[in-house]
């Protein structure tokens, strides 16, 4: 026997040499160490033989090692890399909307067109403005949702920024939580948790899966946006204004737990600012604040609106946008509730798949908060932290007035039920949110 030593990428290995029998005895028999034909064959065959073995061996360790590395680097934090990464990858990406350093994973691309199915179309769950949401599946067993951006989408890139900068920075049972993000030449992904049940928007809109949410389950998700806003203006270490919070923006996880998504158009507020002011005024229609909506002006006050809106709908079932009533044709779904209100008979609007299964005093009152939150004037409306109080306890509210927006509104083209002004201006334009039939 003789043995070979190899020492390859602190890899120690042995190679063994078995040597035929009758080879050894030619050693033996020869007395002046020469070897005979034969033997010099057996020889260099075994020799070409070994050659083999290891370049084959050190070709599998060097593959073997290079793919452990891919893995590895795929989950670790890569706080310098972001930025160099936009720097280089488009010329679109100007030095407004590099991204700043944060801490965050960063997926290698082959990982995520591995967990999502190459991008299949059987692991797509919607689109919207920034792209395509898919469901992927890690090679760790955790399921998570993969929001693509558009790469013909301009204003995608600034939702890519804000989303990455802020959601980084939350942490909340209310708000989606972020895993990592992945930035390879023109793919730029987000990488969430994965929310089994989709939006609220799927439900609540949904004439036969809106009866599988019941008064108590509504109520619950009525507390829970409530309390995810409330730590967005408050209770996180940055202000944070939504500007886009709709029933398709606010998606249920396994228990129906409520958590605020699409932090895309949302601004941070810094010191003792309560309002800014945007030439560009981008959202949905329907939940936009009258203030938003004709003079660019945003504030926590602005969310609540949009929280009343909201409220209305969950009770209602019925989408503020597009609603008719042939008794009141000329309002919306705000007009309708108030006129109701104004009559005592609110209770004709709710949901009729809730039967008779909710405390009557417990809806009225979520009524009356909605209208609360729909005022026209912003400093009518409450702040979040008094609307969670009114949620808690039987204390007497105060009475709303007329609400803001309650006739419906005449548009000569585009999509009406998204909005996009310039200034003070209130024509329809283009928006960078997409509403899709459903």
């Amino acid at each position: 026997m003789d043995s070979t030593e190899w020492n390859l990428s602190n890899v120690r290995a042995y190679f063994f040499v078995r040597v035929n029998s009758t080879v050894l005895a030619l050693f033996a028999k020869n007395s002046n160490g020469s070897v005979s034909k034969n033997g010099k064959l057996a020889i260099s065959l075994a020799s070409v033989l070994v050659f083999f073995l290891v370049i084959f061996f050190v070709h599998w360790l060097v593959k073997k090692n290079r793919k452990d590395k891919e893995i590895e680097n795929n989950y670790v934090f890569r706080v310098a890399t972001l930025p160099t990464c936009f720097q280089n990858t488009s010329a679109d990406l100007d030095d407004e909307s590099r991204i700043n350093s944060e801490l965050i994973p960063f997926f290698d691309l082959r990982t995520i067109a591995a967990a999502t199915n190459n991008f299949s179309f059987s692991n797509k769950l919607g689109a919207g403005g920034f792209g395509s949401v898919y469901k992927g599946v890690l090679s760790n067993g955790n399921e998570v949702a993969v929001k693509r951006l558009s790469k013909n989408s301009g204003q995608g890139i600034e939702e890519f920024k804000n989303e990455v900068e802020l959601i980084a920075n939350l942490q909340h049972r209310n708000l989606v939580r972020i895993i990592g993000c992945c930035v390879k030449d023109e793919e730029k992904m987000l990488i969430y948790e994965y929310l089994p049940n989709k939006s609220l928007d799927f439900f609540i809109f949904n004439e036969k899966k809106r009866s599988l949410l019941d008064w108590t389950r509504r109520f619950e998700i009525i507390c829970g946006i409530a309390r995810g806003l409330l730590y967005l203006h408050q209770d996180s270490r940055l202000r944070i204004i939504h500007r886009d919070l709709k029933a398709s923006n606010v998606l249920l996880d396994a228990s129906m737990n409520p958590k605020i998504s699409d932090f895309g158009m949302a601004r941070i507020f810094k010191g003792d600012q309560n309002e800014a002011n945007t030439n560009r005024v981008v959202g949905t229609y329907g939940y936009m604040s009258p203030e938003y909506a004709m003079e660019g002006l945003f504030s926590v006050k602005s969310d609540v609106y949009s929280f009343g809106i909201l409220v209305l709908e969950i009770i209602t079932g019925r989408k503020n946008t597009g609603y008719y009533h042939e008794e009141y044709p000329n309002s919306n779904l705000v007009g309708h509730v108030w006129n109701l209100w104004r009559e005592g008979t609110a209770l004709e609007i709710v949901d009729s798949s809730l039967g008779k299964s909710y405390l009557v005093n417990e809806v009225v009152r979520c009524f009356q908060i909605a209208l609360l939150c729909v005022q026209d004037s912003a400093t009518d409306r409450p702040t979040m932290s008094a609307v969670l109080v009114m949620l808690s306890n039987d204390a007497a509210l105060a009475t709303p007035r007329e609400p803001a927006f309650v006739f419906k509104r005449t548009y000569t083209g585009g999509d009406p039920s998204t909005i996009t002004t310039e200034g003070a201006k209130s024509y329809n334009d283009v928006t960078c949110t997409i509403v899709e039939a459903r």
